[in-house]
């Protein structure tokens, strides 16, 4: 063997060792420059990257302010109960998760959209609502196979809850999910951790007032989203309590006197626009509303021929009938279309001078010659037939608009309907129409195109037995009701005032009349279709429901020192004396009965 052929093999080994020597010596002081950069010239840099990236800012739901009675019961409140959230990078498929829940316990159908629609929006650390109000025994199986679940908790939420179910469905109103399209883009955060927003009623007018401010927490996770640490930043602010004007007793006897009607109630307070009462039947659960309605709930109220959902004191607009009478006959004083005690004749019939149509009396053979108080005693349609003929479509309907019809009141409640006070430019506008002298006569009687809510009757109503003013009305308390003076002289008030009087005690409301309270009213039936008569003029009457007049009444007492304003409309009702006037008492009775002698008589 050749002697320099070791040596030869040594000295490249050598080489190749020294080389690799280098490389790794290159590396190493490569690797510990990068360490140095990372752990001291850029440690700030990457330390705030890692606290990023292992602390997330969660927000904290505030409670919901109370809704309550002018007494202060509770009308909406929240409840706390237990629910089942999960967090979404928690548990890695949230579809299979489900599934296997539900072998334990029930996810309706509603529940998962639910889920699946706040998944598509929602961060992946931030817990998602499954299911509400487990019971006991939901919370014990769950318990037992937790540690299959993982990113499934059960937590603690508080849920809206309306003591009384459908009484103040359509006052206090209802909240529902929160949808992205109810809200703008620069109030996302004050609706962070919120899932829920006043729909109706006064839960959607004082919505901001209501719903508190969100707090925030800090929480520190893992890589792998464990919880590791909490610290909260912001408590959460809770939402301002808000004491109505409402009348809990009152309310009740409301619904009450309506149940198995269609139609409203509205009571004010006619010195200051106090909302008493405002009742709409049928009504409807609005607990139901609020963690969104169930398929077969919402098909059964969109289906139901009641239409509970309708807001029937505020939105409604019926014709007003024979009470209108008494707006009628003060607006014709005013304007001195008629003397308080002159005396128009009435006959069966009155017809327009050169023409031949006839329009009844509801009396047959009429009332004979009477005088303004007689005449809205006995709801004379004849004497208003004149009456309106006088005065002229425009004048009367400007006297009208002096009592609030055909404009919203202003009440704190969104969506009011404003009525309708007809005339030749808006039937000309709205259907193309010519006006003719009928419909003048027919408005007289609060019949044709002229519409009204009951609660602008109710405050119509409240003018008169405050003496000429109109109240604004309010649902939330305020120090003082705002009121605003009519043109009416106390003389001619006086005469409405005390023809109302004479309704109850000896006309067309007397079946109301008792020792208990004393009260001043007036009765109105609305034809829904043109009615059909005899030779004699009597009505022939449908039997079927639906083809019945509506029956009105409005009133106030105590007659002589008056605390509450009531309109009622019970549809299809037929008479008002006899169908709405009951309603209308059992209201009354109930709100003074709560007073004490002093407070009457104040």
């Amino acid at each position: 063997m050749n002697a320099v052929q070791p040596a030869r093999e040594h000295r490249q080994f050598t080489r190749r060792l020294l080389v690799a020597a280098g490389l790794i010596t290159a590396l190493t002081a490569l690797l510990a420059i990068q360490i140095f950069r990372l752990q001291v010239w850029d440690h700030d840099l990457y330390a705030t990257q890692s606290t990023h990236n292992t602390l997330v800012l969660l927000p904290i739901a505030p409670q919901r302010g109370l809704i309550l009675d002018r007494h202060g019961q509770v009308l909406a409140d929240d409840q706390t109960g237990f629910a089942l959230t999960i967090t979404p990078n928690k548990a890695m498929h949230p579809e299979e998760t489900i599934r296997r829940l539900r072998r334990i316990l029930p996810v309706s159908a509603e529940d998962q959209q639910r889920f699946n629609r706040d998944l598509s929006h929602a961060r992946p650390y931030q817990p998602i609502l499954l299911r509400r109000n487990l019971s006991p025994g939901e919370l014990a199986a769950f318990a037992v196979q937790r540690h299959q679940f993982p990113g499934v908790a059960i937590q603690t939420r508080t849920k809206r809850h309306y003591p009384y179910g459908s009484l103040f469905a359509h006052a206090v109103g209802y909240v529902g999910r929160l949808t992205p399209a109810e809200i703008r883009e620069e109030q996302m955060a004050d609706y962070a951790g919120l899932d829920s927003i006043g729909k109706s009623g006064l839960e959607a007018q004082y919505e901001t007032l209501l719903k508190g401010q969100p707090g925030d927490q800090e929480v520190e996770v893992d890589a792998r989203g464990h919880t590791l640490h909490t610290r909260l930043r912001n408590p959460p602010r809770e939402g301002v309590t808000i004491r109505t004007t409402l009348d809990l007793a009152v309310q009740q006897a409301a619904a009450k006197a309506m149940i198995g009607q269609q139609g409203a109630v509205v009571a004010l307070d006619p010195r200051n626009g106090d909302v008493l009462a405002a009742y709409s039947a049928p009504a409807f659960d609005p607990n139901a509303f609020v963690d969104g309605l169930s398929t077969a709930v919402w098909s059964s109220l969109r289906d139901d021929p009641g239409t509970p959902m309708a807001n029937r004191f505020l939105r409604g607009s019926y014709p007003p009938g024979s009470t209108i009478k008494p707006f009628v006959a003060l607006s014709a004083l005013r304007d001195k279309a008629i003397a308080a005690d002159q005396r128009l004749a009435g006959g069966a019939y009155y017809q327009i001078p050169g023409t031949k149509h006839k329009y009844y009396d509801w009396k047959p053979g009429g009332h004979g010659a009477q005088n303004l108080r007689e005449a809205i005693r006995d709801s004379n349609d004849v004497y208003f037939y004149q009456i309106a003929m006088r005065l002229g479509v425009i004048q009367l309907g400007n006297g009208l608009a002096h009592f609030g019809f055909g404009q919203r009141s202003g009440v704190d409640l969104p969506g009011e309907a404003a009525g309708v006070i007809p005339s030749p430019v808006w039937l000309r506008r709205r259907y193309g129409q010519t006006w003719y002298q009928g419909q003048t006569v027919m408005m007289g009687i609060g019949q044709g195109y002229l519409l009204s809510t009951p609660l602008q009757l109710a405050r119509a109503t409240a003018s008169i037995a405050n003496g000429g003013k109109l109240v604004i009305p309010h649902m939330k308390q305020s120090p003082d009701g705002a009121t605003q003076p009519l043109d009416f002289s106390p003389e001619d008030i006086a005469v409405i005032q005390g023809a109302m009087r004479d309704a109850v005690t000896s006309g067309t409301g007397k079946s109301l009349a008792n020792d208990l309270h004393a009260i001043a009213g007036k009765t109105g039936t609305a034809q829904v279709h043109h009615a059909q008569r005899n030779d004699s003029g009597r009505v022939l009457r449908d039997t079927v429901q639906l083809w019945q007049d509506h029956a009105l009444f409005i009133a106030y007492a105590p007659a002589d020192h008056p605390r509450i304003a009531v309109a009622v409309v019970v549809e299809h009702g037929g008479h008002g004396g006899s169908t709405a006037g009951p309603v209308a008492r059992a209201v009354i009775d109930a709100y003074l009965n709560t007073l004490t002698t002093a407070e009457v008589n104040s």
